[in-house]
This record gives structure tokens, C-alpha cells and sequence, in this order.
């Protein structure tokens, strides 16, 4: 029986990126989205040209019955769940002086609650020798003005791959997460200026945005056999951005 990943926020971006990769290097791949099922179903039929298996399951990763379900489904279609990429996300930016506690609740909800209740229901389902990732953000370093309430979402998903680490011993399945620095997508061009663009840039030494080619091949790296004696580490995948 082939294994089986699943991606959350799957259709779009670097969850893109990550499924197709995960597709090519051999795993049955669930394609989670929450939106727009048109670009999952095409990032769905993509792989099913290249002779993958895919299918994709609409689920809010905020809410712990959907999340149930999403894992009920993968193991209902695949039979098992061996890797688990927590993907999803939102960056909404607010200065912490404004006091906007629903912008600050609703990136809480997205990026830390989404977190917490797929991580719990991987801990349920991942076979053993399986990867669970979550993904984080190389923002964490720089502390940039109006980004208090996503930082403070990565921070507790960074807490949340180390808790969950050690609450696993003796399961032989790894932890761990991905901290993308500025990578070229939808989510970090929104809002954007090209002068911010242009400047964010250049921070990093490699002189360019990174691309979700680049943190796919990362994930891939984690979800294989040569990641195996990784495990709570944060991989900040930056070009030495932070």
C-alpha cells in the first residue's frame, strides 16, 4: 500500500507545491482546501495526469469536527495516514496599538488553532515512521511593525512542534516545521507595493524572494527517509533572510 500525505491548504501557493512534490516522490496525496474547490480540483487532475494519486477535501482546519473529518476521509479513501503537512494559513497585519482583537483572533484561529487541532489529529492517525510538519515563518526574526498578530501564530505553532515531539516518543514519528522566508505568492503579495516587494528582496544575501519550488523540495526532504533523524527542529528556509 502506498503512503499517504496529507496537505492542508493544498490547492494553492506553496500547499501547491508541497502536494505535487509529495505526489512525485510517491505518496497518495489529500489535497485539503476550505475555498475555492476550482483550484483544487485542478492542482487534483494535475497530478492525476502525471499518474498521481490525489483527491481533494474541503475542511476548515479551525474547526475540530472538519478536521476530524478531513482525517477520516484520507484514511477512508487511502487507508492510512503516514505524513501530515499543516500548510495552512492566513497573514492578515495590524499594529498591536490599533487594538483589533478580530483581526488578531481570526489569524489565532487560522494559523495556531488550525495548528493545534490538526496536529492532535495526527497524533491520533500517523503510522509509525510517519512526519508530521507544520509551517511556520522566518518573520519570527526581523519583528516587523503591524506583523504582532502572525508572529505571535508562528511563535505558538514553533512551541506546538516541539511539545508535540516529545509527546510522541517512543512512536518513531518526527516533528518538525518549516520557516519560510518571503516567498512569491499570493498570500505575501497581497497588499504589497513593488517598492515593498523590491525591498523585501533584497534583505536576504541571495538577493530574491524565494519561490514554493524551493520550501516544497524542504518538505520533501523532511517527509522522506533522509529526514528521519530530524525531528523538533524549525527549518528556516530563507536564502538568510533572518
Amino acid at each position: 500500500m502506498a503512503k499517504t500525505a496529507i496537505v492542508t491548504g493544498g490547492s494553492r501557493g506553496i500547499g501547491r507545491e508541497i502536494a505535487k512534490r509529495l505526489a512525485a516522490d510517491g505518496f497518495s496525496v489529500v489535497v485539503n482546501f476550505v475555498e475555492n474547490i476550482d483550484e483544487a480540483s485542478e492542482t487534483v487532475a494535475e497530478m492525476a495526469t502525471s499518474g498521481h494519486k490525489a483527491i481533494a477535501v474541503r475542511a476548515d482546519v479551525s474547526d475540530p469536527g472538519q478536521v476530524k473529518m478531513l482525517f477520516e476521509k484520507s484514511i477512508a479513501e487511502f487507508g492510512r495516514v503516514d505524513v501530515v503537512v499543516n500548510n495552512a494559513g492566513i497573514m492578515e497585519l495590524s499594529s498591536i496599538a490599533n487594538g483589533d482583537f478580530a483581526t488578531f483572533d481570526k489569524v489565532i484561529a487560522a494559523n495556531l488553532r488550525g495548528t493545534f487541532l490538526v496536529f492532535s489529529q495526527a497524533a491520533k492517525h500517523v503510522a509509525s515512521g510517519g512526519r508530521i510538519i507544520g509551517l511556520s515563518s522566518s518573520v519570527l526574526g526581523l519583528n516587523f511593525p503591524t506583523y504582532g498578530p502572525y508572529i505571535a501564530s508562528k511563535a505558538g505553532v514553533e512551541g506546538l512542534v516541539r511539545v508535540l515531539a516529545n509527546e510522541l516518543r517512543g512512536r518513531n514519528i518526527t516533528v518538525n516545521a518549516v520557516a519560510p522566508g518571503p516567498v512569491a505568492t499570493e498570500l505575501f503579495l497581497h497588499g504589497k507595493t513593488q517598492e515593498q516587494i523590491a525591498e523585501l528582496s533584497k534583505i536576504a544575501p541571495l538577493e530574491r524572494l524565494g519561490n514554493p519550488t524551493d520550501i516544497a523540495r524542504v518538505v520533501s526532504f523532511l517527509a522522506g527517509e533522509s529526514g528521519g533523524w530530524v525531528n523538533a527542529q524549525i527549518l528556516r528556509v530563507n536564502g538568510g533572510f533572518a
